[in-house]
């Protein structure tokens, strides 16, 4: 699945947690994705979580969130990093 087509999709039934708490941010309900990135657990949720807190500006729990993931906080637009979450989330699930 392309940025485009999870954005476009109607609704998120039916996708993973991450992926959902990523159209939900897609969709400009950053509360409903945040509290969906959250109430899962795992790396991909972590991830999730970690641009969520970027997206708010809270980049200390962003931080914190990143190294969960096992990752690092990128120097990217925050569009191309919601971009690169949502093709490897959707090349996992391939």
């Amino acid at each position: 699945m392309t940025p485009d087509a999870l954005r476009a999709l109607p609704h998120p039934e039916g996708l993973s947690a991450p992926l959902a708490a990523l159209w939900w941010d897609a969709q400009g309900d950053w509360a409903r994705a945040h509290a969906v990135a959250q109430a899962e657990a795992g790396q991909p949720a972590a991830w999730v979580h970690a641009y969520l807190h970027r997206v708010e500006g809270d980049l200390a729990n962003a931080d914190y969130w990143y190294r969960r993931a096992g990752r690092r906080r990128p120097d990217l637009p925050l569009a191309a990093e919601w971009a690169a979450i949502t093709n490897a989330l959707t090349r996992a699930t391939e």
